[in-house]
């Protein structure tokens, strides 16, 4: 496979490593994205899982709440400032409206509920037509609670980040807390219970390998038992910070989320979280280029 510089560009961008180190591990792995930042890891190179995914289409991520029932939801657009244009927030809150008060459960059945006689889809086309950019609804969750339980939401910066949660025994301000708690530390898990015996091995494999070219580079190597001792110590640091209840505490990082949401008398049963053009690769313009093409 050809390791074009785009591809070497995504892995610099995901894993923080050099542009030789990127295309050795790639040429090392045959152009395989996933792979590579395994290489790079085991190397010593890159600390791939503290890196953030890159986060490049513009947007808003939205949360709206009606009684036991709560959305959370991603609509994108091609610039930052339409996201920011008045049209673009008053269709972002006529979707949450909308969808709130359906029956739908994802994006395709979302697309298709009627709203003042047109569907969704319909009334996003019309403001693709009147806004003059690409509009859709990316990504669509709804979740509810029982009557007892409490939801906690919170939106950073205008909708870039938004999340979700959903406590038992609590009132809101905890559940609130909680939910920026999920905005800035991004966790994966809720506990270590919640994390799949595959992503462990996985995990275990790859700090394995780091550790034995550390001790093999190292002028003092270390016994085979005191790198396993040091293995399992790197993976359960990683496991916890990966866990929503073993992480240190935004307001207070003495104490962790799980103490903090015990100390109230209340647990956590669930948490959702949406950051703007996750995952999506946006589009780089050349400037010049276009500047050329419009006087020729």
């Amino acid at each position: 496979m050809e390791i074009t510089a785009s591809l070497v560009k995504e892995l610099r961008d995901k894993t923080g490593a050099g542009l030789m180190d990127c295309k050795k591990a790639l040429v090392e792995t045959a152009g395989n994205i996933d792979a590579a930042i395994d290489w790079l890891r085991e190397k010593g190179i890159a600390k791939a899982q503290k890196k953030a995914d890159r986060i490049a289409a513009e947007g808003v991520c939205e949360v709206k709440i009606e009684d036991n029932k709560a959305i959370l939801f991603e609509l994108n657009c091609e610039t930052d400032f339409v996201a920011q244009n008045e049209k673009f927030k008053n269709l972002v809150n006529k979707v949450a409206s909308v969808l709130v008060k359906s029956e739908a459960t994802n994006v395709e059945s979302a697309l298709q509920v009627k709203a003042e006689g047109k569907t969704l889809q319909d009334n996003l086309l019309e403001a693709v037509a009147s806004i003059g950019e690409n509009i859709n609804l990316r990504r669509f969750l709804t979740l509810t609670k029982k009557p007892e339980q409490t939801f906690g939401y919170y939106v950073h910066m205008g909708g870039k980040i938004a999340t979700l949660t959903v406590l038992d025994n609590s009132d809101f301000e905890t559940a609130k807390d909680v939910a920026m708690q999920v905005a800035a530390a991004s966790p994966k898990y809720l506990s270590q219970n919640d994390i799949p015996g595959d992503f462990i091995s996985h995990e275990r494999e790859v700090l394995t390998r780091e550790a034995l070219n550390e001790n093999a580079e190292s002028p003092k190597p270390k016994p085979e038992e005191i790198i396993r001792k040091m293995v399992e110590g790197r993976l359960q640091k990683n496991l916890k910070e990966i866990c929503l209840v073993n992480q240190p505490f935004i307001k207070n990082p003495d104490q962790t989320v799980g103490d903090y949401v015990k100390a109230k008398g209340a647990t956590i049963a669930v948490f959702e979280r949406l950051a703007v053009g996750e995952g999506i690769e946006k589009k780089e313009d050349n400037f010049a280029e276009e500047v050329m093409s419009q006087v020729k």
